[in-house]
């Protein structure tokens, strides 16, 4: 109730889900708007005309197609003419990949990379067509440039389907797998900092003259674990309340127009040999590509198992929390200052963030050995199968996990226990492991 009542807890918890949504948010917005140094690059064909015009110009650089000059004497003074660099394009390009190279005082940017590439690609093709003689050759190109975009569909057993989306699944994983991992470390490490606190001021020895360390500890377990839980209720509920304002005021009143995509009646009855007539409409695209595109994930958001990723949230929460929050508590009653817990904290923080890397590779291929088992080790499988689960994991795979962590954290909740009895009312001694092995084995 302390820690509830404090303006920070407050604070923080109706932030949260501000702060979280701009995590994702904000580093693409800046991405997009960022202020770029506009580069204006030299492009040297070696005497060869092949490339010429090949990289057309962006907003951001301006490709100048120079004649008779000697790449090595510009080389010297190309910063000085008002180059960014110099791109050096062989005629052998064509069949030789990396006779290309770019000069700057610079590491250039990816994307200035991709563009040249990507441009000089569709050149190397487009001259490699023309071999074929090909009458109108570039009209027919610009004609048939079409883009595609999958559409998910998962099927149930009864055959109904429900629109899904791979990139939603994937946002919703690394968020619960990196919620997991942050509340389970943050929580944990205030109950070894409680612990130290106490002891090192002696106001542990007055509370167990009336309860037992056991109890002393498993308190302060549960009433941390209560302050999470409340924390975590009210940001689902806020959450909530943003996802309703958003679909009720945003895309429930907005007017969104569709304009078609012609295909020729030709193509798309397979018959090629006549001339193109009027199309047909498909797949349809929404006139405001950034709304439509944003209605479109939301309605994928929707479509997940939220009411299963919130309830193994909160069961993989408590017990992932129940078992760290043991050891921490633990080794907090082992030790006289903060300062001491460095040499236990190493093998306590390597699980945790093991699975956190694990996660994050989850995201890419859910259905792999590693994901697997690493979701089933009581250390790793809070963040690993929260990580899992937007991906639909076999029911008896999500209970074969939960059983294990639930023996575990039992296990670890008893060992610590027998550690923190012990090591409460010990001062002035540095403990070691294989102390706290002796405390382990002590029955009495």
């Amino acid at each position: 109730m302390t820690r509830v009542r404090k303006k920070s807890f407050i604070i923080m918890t109706l932030l949260a889900p501000v702060l979280m949504a701009a995590l994702f948010v904000l580093p693409t917005l800046l991405m997009m708007n960022q202020d770029k140094q506009f580069k204006k690059i030299a492009v040297v064909g070696d005497g060869s005309v092949i490339f010429r015009n090949a990289i057309t110009n962006t907003k951001d650089a301006e490709y100048v197609y120079l004649d008779s000059v000697n790449v090595n004497d510009l080389k010297k003074n190309f910063e000085q003419a008002g180059y960014y660099g110099i791109l050096y394009i062989a005629p052998e390009l064509a069949t030789t990949p990396n006779a290309i190279q770019l000069f700057s005082k610079k590491q250039p940017p990816i994307d200035l990379l991709e563009h040249i590439e990507g441009s000089l690609e569709k050149e190397i093709e487009r001259q490699k067509l023309l071999g074929y003689n090909i009458k109108d050759l570039d009209d027919i190109l610009k004609s048939i440039r079409t883009k595609v975009s999958v559409q998910t569909i998962k099927v149930d057993e009864s055959g109904k389907t429900t629109e899904t989306s791979t990139g939603i699944a994937m946002a919703v994983a690394y968020l619960g797998g990196f919620l997991m991992y942050m509340l389970v470390f943050m929580f944990g490490s205030q109950v070894m900092r409680g612990v130290i606190e106490e002891k090192t001021s002696r106001v542990v020895e007055v509370i167990i003259s009336s309860v037992k360390p056991v109890q002393l500890m498993m308190g302060k377990i549960v009433g941390i674990a209560l302050v999470g839980l409340t924390q975590f209720l009210i940001w689902i509920t806020l959450t909530g309340a943003i996802v309703v304002v958003v679909k009720t005021v945003v895309l429930d009143k907005t007017n969104v127009t569709q304009v078609t995509q012609m295909i020729p009646q030709n193509v798309l009855s397979g018959n090629q040999s006549q001339p193109a007539t009027p199309g047909t409409s498909v797949n349809a695209v929404q006139s405001n590509p950034q709304l439509a595109e944003f209605s479109k994930m939301f309605d994928s958001a929707m479509h997940q198992n939220w009411l299963l990723i919130i309830t193994s949230f909160i069961f993989y929460f408590i017990t992932g929390y129940l078992l760290y929050a043991s050891v921490f508590a633990a080794i907090g009653s082992a030790v006289d200052s903060e300062t001491d817990t460095q040499q236990f904290m190493l093998p306590v923080t390597i699980p945790i963030i093991l699975g956190l890397f694990v996660a994050i590779g989850t995201m890419q291929n859910p259905e792999s050995s590693i994901s697997f088992w690493f979701s089933m080790i009581p250390l790793t499988s809070p963040i690993v199968m929260m990580a899992r689960i937007p991906f639909e994991v076999p029911g008896w795979q999500i209970a074969l996990s939960m059983g294990i962590m639930v023996i575990t954290f039992l296990a670890f909740v008893w060992m610590a226990a027998k550690v923190y009895r012990t090591g409460i009312l010990m001062y002035g001694k540095k403990s070691s492991w294989k102390e706290i092995w002796k405390w382990l084995r002590y029955s009495g």
